[in-house]
């Protein structure tokens, strides 16, 4: 059985999902599967084509509509011992009408932007008004991460730093990125992952696209290897690091331009803390980037929010003025590429403490020389 939090958590996340939906004046909430639902229930349930929903009204009692058949998948979660009602239904039933129940045809009524368009369309045509999205009630909710989720947090990066720590064993030249990616899954759910998420193993000229997996490329002794790696650990919240490693001592070119990158990911750390806006964060490391003269180097944000989903809110990336605030977990991560050549990135997961962060990766940031 997947583990959860005590159902106290998921009751209290239910009463002030509730009252921001009635703060915001909304009739109702579909919250369907996925992070969310998995937020708010403790279910890793998902939708097929029949419909599985959490339906929180602003008045009354919140309920989950569900086939019949999918009924076991809800055993796995707090949901027995929260104040829901199951509404379960067989085929021929109509399972919007279920989840509409109570709601007039003018009401108000948001979506999680989990729910598919299969049930989204049918579920419009049962108000007069469009659906809307229910992000700006969710967000608000997992953005700040509370005492269980801060340390569940904690126990995927350490579950990460243990895979890196093994790096050694893995990442020989010879080997192929994908025979060295075979070993990272191995060990991702060996030290406690329920998957491997993600595997990035970019040598040489990959290390350049960060968003390369992996291939049959030969690694070779010259090459600097890009490794980027997580998943969730029970219960589903998710590690994510990366770090650049070389074979020996590097050429003084790349040294030059890691030691730039190390600069900037320790601004964008020393930056972090309550108070300070998203794009601030990321304009620490991209100042220190660009001054060097790597800026167009540098092509993607420097963080993302991580929790139940491996990216989430808060976005750490120019223009998101957003002021961050005590409980917000989100990655460090900036990158220097050169397209066809080399790259090189390092990414810890931080969270906000009362007068600054808690880095939640505690690898070394060096260059790692193996």
């Amino acid at each position: 059985m997947p583990a959860r939090f005590d159902s106290s958590v998921y009751a209290q996340r239910l009463e002030r999902a509730t009252a921001l939906a009635r703060d915001a004046g909304l009739d109702a909430i579909v919250v369907g599967t996925g992070p969310d639902f998995r937020y708010l229930t403790g279910s890793p349930a998902e939708t097929f084509e029949r419909l599985t929903a959490l339906v929180l009204p602003a008045e009354g009692r919140a309920r989950i509509v569900t086939a019949r058949l999918e009924l076991a998948s809800l055993r796995d979660s707090a949901i027995a011992d929260l104040p829901v009602d199951v509404v379960d239904w067989v085929d021929g039933q109509d399972q919007y009408a279920l989840a509409t129940e109570g709601l007039g045809p003018d009401s108000r009524i948001a979506v999680s932007d989990s729910l598919p368009a299969l049930h989204l369309v049918p579920l419009s045509a049962r108000t007069s008004h469009a659906p809307e999205l229910a992000t700006a009630v969710l967000r608000e909710l997992r953005m700040i991460k509370d005492d269980a989720e801060i340390e569940a947090l904690r126990r995927a990066g350490a579950a990460i730093d243990r895979v890196h720590a093994r790096m050694g064993e893995f990442l020989k030249p010879g080997r192929t990125e994908a025979e060295v990616a075979a070993d990272i899954d191995a060990a991702i759910l060996a030290e406690g992952h329920t998957v491997a998420e993600f595997i990035i193993v970019g040598s040489g000229p990959n290390g350049a696209d960060p968003h390369h997996e992996h291939s049959d490329r030969v690694i070779t002794a010259d090459d600097v290897v890009v490794i980027d790696i997580g998943g969730p650990v029970d219960p589903g919240y998710n590690s994510d690091s990366t770090r650049t490693y070389c074979f020996g001592p590097p050429r003084p070119e790349i040294a030059a331009v890691y030691d730039v990158l190390e600069r900037a990911q320790a601004a964008a750390v020393a930056m972090a803390r309550p108070g300070v806006t998203a794009q601030s964060i990321d304009a620490a490391a991209r100042d220190v980037i660009a001054e060097a003269g790597y800026g167009d180097q540098f092509i993607h944000r420097t963080g993302h929010g991580i929790g139940l989903s491996v990216h989430e809110e808060p976005y750490i990336v120019g223009g998101n003025d957003e002021v961050l605030r005590e409980g917000m977990a989100f990655s460090i991560e900036p990158g220097i590429y050169f397209s066809g050549d080399w790259g090189a990135r390092i990414e810890d997961i931080v969270v906000l403490t009362a007068d600054g962060c808690e880095p939640l990766n505690t690898r070394p940031h060096s260059l790692v020389q193996l």
